[in-house]
């Protein structure tokens, strides 16, 4: 019997992770939305949809897919002698436990109900229990010989408070509505305050921060400007708390702001000082980094809109998906076949052709969506409505690809002659 080498126990977990990620993704994300959008369009209302279905689908995209991944990266990111020394692995473990057996009851309350005044707190308690194994694990760790923390790890500092703020908000509200309400579903004006939170207050700056970490050296960028990145997620910041405070016209205002500035930042789109590093992967991914941080500008300039003459939620919808599907879902299918390969063991991508498959449907699919939900919600549009389900069936087959791709690579046997140093220069 073969004995776990640390390195070896640190690329296992990380594999459960993502596999998690990717169960969440399919079936209880992406299928939901599609099986959501299609009754919408149907019916030709979004009002007579169950919003506790609706919020299932969100939470299991976010946490389920996107928190399953930066959770299992968190625990990878760990030195693997410090973690096998300290039984380190036990406690990822138990995280991941906690953490699929919460959102797997999340979900499981939004769409069917039960004894959901107990259940809907307890699947909260049970992530919140999850990060906070991982923080215990990242809050002892002291790197060796480090004396000035990089720009990068700071935005990841703040990324993981807006985490932690997400996972405390979500608790409270779950008490809240446990309490005082009739369905398992938030309150609209708590659940916009409540996604704002999870979107720019936790993921963008997530993103960001990872960013400006390996993008430099994977697209040949110059130089990043540390303080108008540090800039723009301040002003981010800064919208985010305003929103929470019920300021939310003037809050939007400031987004489109802070997107300039972390995109000037990290000066994505000024001439390149070397060439991108594509090795292993499709030849269009810097393509569409870029495309995703369009993205982000739309999303930022549509939140602007819906404040000013959303009166359906087309506008509100429209901009949420341009955040979640087109920046974050194109930066996870971009970066993370890029890098998850190569932590999960340094195997080498299964196919890129299926990457650029996945990328080129997800961004179809999304500009479909964003493209006919604001006249189908806000005019009634016969077209739009026609649109709508075209759109979510085009993102679906993108996941699919997305999960063929990443699951073929993490079976393979395929490894690459070196692994390269993603932590600090991808090659």
């Amino acid at each position: 019997m073969s004995v776990l080498t640390p390195e070896r126990s640190r690329s296992r977990l990380l594999v459960t992770f993502i596999a998690t990620g990717l169960g969440f993704m399919l079936i209880p994300g992406t299928f939901l939305g599609v099986w959501n959008l299609v009754q919408i369009s149907g019916r030709e209302s979004v009002s007579l949809v169950s919003p506790a279905w609706l919020q299932a689908h969100g939470h299991a995209q976010i946490f389920g897919w996107i928190g399953s991944f930066i959770l299992g990266i968190g625990f990878y990111s760990l030195p693997a002698s410090r973690q096998h020394a300290s039984n380190g692995y036990r406690q990822a473990w138990i995280a991941w436990l906690l953490w699929t057996a919460g959102v797997a009851m999340r979900w499981a309350t939004n769409v069917y109900g039960g004894p959901w005044r107990v259940s809907l707190p307890a699947s909260a308690l049970l992530e919140l229990m999850a990060f906070l194994l991982l923080f215990s694990k990242v809050a002892r760790h002291r790197p060796e010989g480090e004396v000035r923390m990089q720009p990068a790890v700071r935005i990841v500092i703040c990324a993981t408070t807006g985490f932690a703020l997400t996972l405390l908000f979500n608790l409270g509200a779950c008490v809240y509505v446990a309490a005082t309400a009739q369905t398992a579903a938030f309150p609209h004006a708590l659940d916009q305050r409540y996604l704002t939170l999870a979107t720019w207050g936790f993921l963008g700056p997530f993103i960001w921060g990872f960013s400006a970490k390996w993008l430099p050296v994977m697209l040949g960028l110059r130089t990043t400007r540390v303080r108008s990145l540090f800039g723009g997620v301040f002003v981010n910041a800064l919208a985010v708390m305003l929103t929470l405070a019920g300021y939310g016209s003037l809050a939007a205002a400031l987004l489109p702001f802070g997107v300039v500035l972390v995109i000037a930042g990290l000066r994505l789109f000024e001439p390149s000082e070397g060439a991108a590093k594509t090795r292993g992967v499709s030849e269009s991914f810097p393509h569409f980094v870029r495309i995703a941080y369009v993205w982000l500008v739309v999303s930022s300039l549509l939140t602007v809109g819906a404040t000013i003459w959303d009166v359906s939620g087309g506008i509100w919808g429209a901009s949420r998906h341009a955040f979640t599907v087109g920046f974050v879902s194109t930066m996870v299918f971009s970066i993370g076949q890029r890098v998850l390969p190569a932590f999960a063991g340094a195997r080498v991508l299964w196919s890129t052709r299926l990457m650029s498959a996945g990328l080129i449907c997800l961004n179809v699919g999304c500009f479909l969506r964003v493209a006919s939900e604001i006249p189908a919600y806000q005019h009634g549009a016969a077209w739009a409505w026609s649109v709508l389900p075209v759109s979510a069936v085009t993102e679906l087959v993108a996941v699919t690809v997305f999960a063929v791709n990443l699951l073929g690579t993490l079976l393979s046997e395929s490894h690459a002659t070196a692994a390269p140093a993603l932590a600090g220069a991808p090659r």
